[in-house]
């Protein structure tokens, strides 16, 4: 096989790795619009704002330090303790699911029949307020967020695919922290199907997502579901934080990762997981492989900012509801 061959399997590989990444966002976009009808603007910061509290609660820092010390005078900044991953991560868990119960508590709650754009605005101010919440508790630096996920190339893969193209090919370049993304990528998908299919709770939220009415006039509380279905979201961006923070670091334009979902969902329609997962693994590879065949060489490069929402707005043409999307008829 020739060396350009295998560059270019090398990218495609990538590319589904970014991918998988990109489609783990999207996938809490998928929960709270199937179940609700809300387009959730808030999800990225989600994603943000769950990484902020685990690299928080990890290194010991004090809540809103800087809001105390401010009024108080005082200068303490750290508990002087870390506190184990696991269990930094449950309690980060515990903080999403509080965070999932007053959002219904105290905005859905009192929205309940409204137009869809004034849920979606409702979003886009939850957003900002997360930000600003995550700001004042956490501080605006850039933190790490060591977990222990490998990091850096595969030795291993590198050093098998090496002889495969002859002198001019040295091995394939793979992530190890994609890789490992991508596995728990895999176990999310498998977890989340399994609990819609299998236990009451999911089918419940399944009943909620087809016709409101219904699921209640059969004693399901939507309070309850709307709840679950937050906190299912708050666990998807816990994990799409955990492995962006990892992967570029914890900063607040980690917040910005819910633009490059939004091209994910256009492929793969709003109300479809495993469209979430073909969409994002679309959108991954078609960008990787456009930078290497036209961008690079023909374009100057810099074509994966903008490749994805080109390939998005031709879906919107074409097949408005996306690839796993239902199709929605409205007579009037």
């Amino acid at each position: 096989m020739s060396a350009d061959f295998l560059y270019g399997i090398e990218v495609v590989i990538n590319g589904l790795m970014a991918g998988v990444l990109y489609a783990l966002v999207a996938l809490g976009f998928v929960l709270i619009y199937k179940a609700s009808g809300i387009f959730n603007y808030a999800q990225g910061v989600m994603a943000l704002f769950s990484a902020l509290t685990l690299a928080g609660i990890m290194s010991g820092q004090v809540p809103f330090a800087h809001l105390i010390n401010a009024i108080f005078g005082t200068d303490i900044h750290y508990f002087g303790w870390n506190v184990p991953v696991l269990a930094a991560i449950i309690l980060t868990l515990i903080v999403m699911v509080i965070f999932a119960w007053g959002v219904q508590r105290f905005v859905f709650r009192h929205l309940v029949g409204q137009e869809p754009i004034i849920l979606f605005m409702a979003t886009i101010g939850l957003a900002y307020f997360l930000e600003g919440v995550g700001d004042l508790m956490w501080g605006s630096d850039i933190k790490t967020l060591a977990v222990g996920l490998p990091q850096g190339g595969s030795l291993v893969v590198e050093e098998w695919t090496a002889g495969l193209g002859g002198d001019d090919f040295f091995g394939f370049f793979i992530d190890e922290l994609d890789m490992a993304a991508t596995v728990v990528a895999i176990i999310l998908v498998i977890g989340l199907i399994g609990f819609s299919q299998y236990t009451k709770q999911g089918r419940a939220m399944r009943a909620v997502a087809d016709d409101h009415q219904a699921a209640l006039s059969v004693g399901i509380s939507l309070n309850f579901i709307w709840v679950l279905v937050w906190s299912l979201a708050g666990l998807v961006a816990l994990v799409a934080g955990i492995m962006w923070g990892a992967k570029s670091g914890v900063q607040f334009s980690l917040s910005l990762i819910a633009l490059k979902a939004l091209p994910v969902l256009m492929l793969g329609g709003f109300t479809s997981i495993p469209g979430a997962i073909v969409g994002g693994l679309i959108i991954g590879v078609g960008e990787k492989l456009f930078e290497y065949l036209i961008g690079a060489p023909y374009l100057g490069g810099a074509t994966e900012n903008w490749f994805a929402y080109v390939l998005a707005l031709l879906f919107l043409v074409f097949r408005p509801q996306g690839l796993f999307g239902e199709r929605i008829i409205e007579r009037v």
